[in-house]
């Protein structure tokens, strides 16, 4: 019986023009109905705009920064204890912290609307480089709500 692949780390190739795995798993996520080719030429004209807006020797550079930057550290997860259902906060594995930073930035370029994407997208990865913009603000209120729910953490699995 033939295998499926499964979309895992061993799968992912490095980007081609910057040699990156992060690009290339952003660019993933990026992309809708398969349209890789869309995706990668949004991702590459907002990291030109990036370039031109950022004084920075690498570009790549910038992004890995933006990205870093939107990683939450601790998160809340809901426990059920007897009858009663707790958010406990918990620290944030890192696979899941990359994956949450992309899944936060490309939402948040996707909500503003009324120009190109690759514009709306340089512009929100700037703003994380900058450690502004509204994926850094979901980064600091899922902190905020972890800070919160501090008394029970003893709930943690």
């Amino acid at each position: 019986m033939a295998r499926k692949f499964t979309a895992s780390k061993s799968q992912l190739r490095p980007d081609s023009r910057y040699n990156s795995l992060l690009a290339s798993k952003f660019i993933n996520n990026l992309m809708f109905d398969g349209k890789k080719s869309a995706a990668r030429k949004v991702f590459y004209d907002a990291m030109e705009l990036i370039q031109k807006r950022v004084q920075a020797d690498n570009v790549i550079d910038v992004f890995h920064r933006a990205v870093d930057n939107v990683k939450p550290v601790v998160e809340v997860r809901s426990k059920r204890v007897g009858g009663a259902t707790y958010q406990v906060p918990m620290q944030v594995k890192p696979a899941r912290q990359q994956t949450l930073a992309i899944r936060w930035i490309l939402a948040a370029a996707r909500d503003k609307k009324g120009r190109p994407m690759h514009m709306r997208l340089a512009d929100e990865l700037v703003a994380a480089y900058n450690r502004e913009g509204a994926a850094v603000t979901k980064r600091e209120n899922v902190h905020k709500m972890a800070d919160a729910n501090k008394a029970f953490a003893h709930f943690a699995w």
